[in-house]
């Protein structure tokens, strides 16, 4: 069984709670000799990475670098890796804790068309689960809303905070749409199957949506509303490109209409979610620039007739044809520790190599959440927010995360800007 300790530089043993975040560093941290995985691509063997209040300053070959050490505290990570944080996209971590418990679940609203919910204010930073993805390394999460056919928004959080306050990184990325499909899929109790069919309110439930995006874009080309229509508001930031519209679309016919739509609406940034037929579509996907966050890999084909290893090579696919593309547990909230895993099994099913797979978990993920700027890879200036593995985090063999570091975000801020001088927090986990 797994402790875990918080380096505060007074060790705290935490055992049936989760382990407090840590004070802020007292000086500049140098992780000496690792194998670093940028996030981008690049390995450098014999690497030096030096942060400090929280920002990344140097990432270079320890073996030519010549560096001033005075005032740091030195780690060596000899024979180790050091990633940059993984994220995990479209997921109710921290919404959702035992699905049979209602009190539990915090995930969606009542009501069809709620733009103006948001996951942010729902997020709890105590759920059981955060402990077990950020020991894998998953260290930030997208906390999204379900329900309904808008669900909300969403937002970026980081898996160590006192409350959502501290660990929100950004608020409010994007709004959640289920697109009405041809199809409907309905679980069937009695013999514990998925029954797929046809979607008798589809047409009412377009109609629906067209109205309502018609209606925003015409509030969001006004300036100043007065009284606000909140529902309204909160869809302003999708006609200028502040927001993400993630559409959950899985169908071939279903991705297309649904990225035709948005774009015919004025939506000036989509994404896919789920995408179970994208490689159907993968040459309209590349075109059009609309990135995919595929649902989990490890699964068996929704089809018959499907080829059994389909999930798992769906990831190649999409990235030979020029997709963007991001891994994700949706709808699997207990397994997203496993989330680097899957990154791992796409190596193996057609995905060209292990640092293109890592990219579909870090920096791919951020491009495609608007949070390059910050995190996703491992680069001067962006924030500390990573981690060291004794061996591969891609392999559940030897994926052992022994360092922790999260950039903390001010405590009295929603968000936090590539400008803010933040400290980093240190969570070391051990055996």
């Amino acid at each position: 069984m797994k402790k875990i300790f918080i380096l505060a530089f007074a060790t705290l043993t935490g055992y049936a709670q989760n382990p407090a975040p840590a004070k802020p560093q007292a000086k500049p941290i140098a992780l000496m000799n690792g194998t670093i995985h940028v996030g981008n691509g690049q390995v450098i063997p014999n690497g030096v990475i030096i942060f400090d209040k929280g920002v990344i300053t140097t990432v270079a070959d320890a073996t030519t670098a010549r560096l001033n050490m005075d005032g740091m505290e030195v780690i060596s990570v000899a024979g180790k890796h050091v990633y940059p944080g993984l994220i995990s996209p479209a997921s109710t971590v921290g919404l959702e804790e035992i699905g049979a418990v209602r009190a539990t679940v915090d995930k969606q609203e009542v009501g069809v068309l709620n733009p103006n919910v948001r996951a942010l204010v729902a997020y709890n930073t105590d759920s059981e689960i955060i402990p077990t993805i950020r020991n894998n390394g998953v260290l930030l999460t997208q906390a999204m809303p379900e329900g309904g056919t808008v669900s909300g928004s969403s937002s970026i959080m980081q898996a160590d905070g006192w409350n959502w306050e501290d660990a929100v990184l950004k608020a409010d990325d994007g709004l959640w749409l289920t697109w009405p499909g041809y199809f409907a899929t309905v679980f069937d109790f009695t013999d514990f199957s998925r029954v797929i069919k046809k979607n008798e309110k589809r047409e009412e439930a377009i109609a629906a949506l067209r109205a309502t995006f018609a209606d925003a874009k015409a509030y969001a080309s006004q300036t100043e509303q007065s009284p606000k229509n909140l529902k309204l508001e909160a869809m302003r930031g999708l006609f200028s490109g502040q927001q993400n519209l993630y559409v959950r679309a899985d169908y071939a016919k279903d991705i297309l209409e649904a990225a035709q739509f948005a774009r015919a609406m004025g939506v000036q940034k989509v994404v896919i979610v789920g995408a179970e037929e994208a490689d159907r579509v993968a040459g309209f996907l590349a075109e059009q620039k609309v990135p995919v966050i595929l649902s989990a890999l490890h699964r068996m084909p929704n089809r018959p007739d499907e080829a059994v290893d389909l999930p798992y090579r769906m990831p190649g696919i999409l990235q030979k044809a020029g997709v963007l593309v991001s891994l994700s547990y949706a709808g699997e909230w207990w397994r997203t520790r496993n989330l680097p895993f899957q990154a791992g099994t796409a190596v193996g099913f057609g995905v060209t190599d292990r640092e293109e797979a890592l990219k579909m978990i870090t920096s791919n993920t951020a491009q495609i959440l608007g949070i390059a700027d910050k995190v996703g890879t491992l680069e001067p200036g962006k924030h500390a927010t990573l981690f060291v593995s004794v061996g591969d985090a891609l392999d559940m063999r030897t994926n052992r995360v022994e360092r922790v570091f999260f950039r903390a975000a001010p405590p009295t801020s929603t968000t936090v800007t590539s400008g803010c001088t933040s400290n980093i927090r240190i969570s070391t986990v051990n055996e």
